[in-house]
């Protein structure tokens, strides 16, 4: 299966989203919340560097809801300066 490339604005939304988990993870270890999450920590760390851009929703949810993060918020975060740009 041939993946279609990503746009720069899935990718650079890929990396807001990576930092936001990182910093809602504060000094809770990756490992931790990964187990938690149940998730590889290996797929943990690739989000939050922004290497999956576009990671699956129950991965996200899952995350989300082990940090406390309401998705509402998370999506509010992720979309909300890209839509300023379309805006302006």
């Amino acid at each position: 299966m041939v993946r279609t490339p990503l746009t720069p604005a899935e990718i650079e939304r890929g990396q807001r989203l990576g930092a936001l988990l990182r910093q809602a993870r504060g000094e809770r270890s990756m490992l931790q919340t990964a187990l938690e999450a149940r998730v590889s920590p290996e797929t943990l760390r690739k989000i939050e560097s922004g290497r999956v851009a576009t990671p699956a929703f129950p991965t996200i949810a899952a995350i989300a809801d082990v940090l406390g993060i309401s998705l509402d918020v998370l999506w509010a975060e992720i979309n909300g300066p890209a839509r300023e740009r379309l805006a302006s």
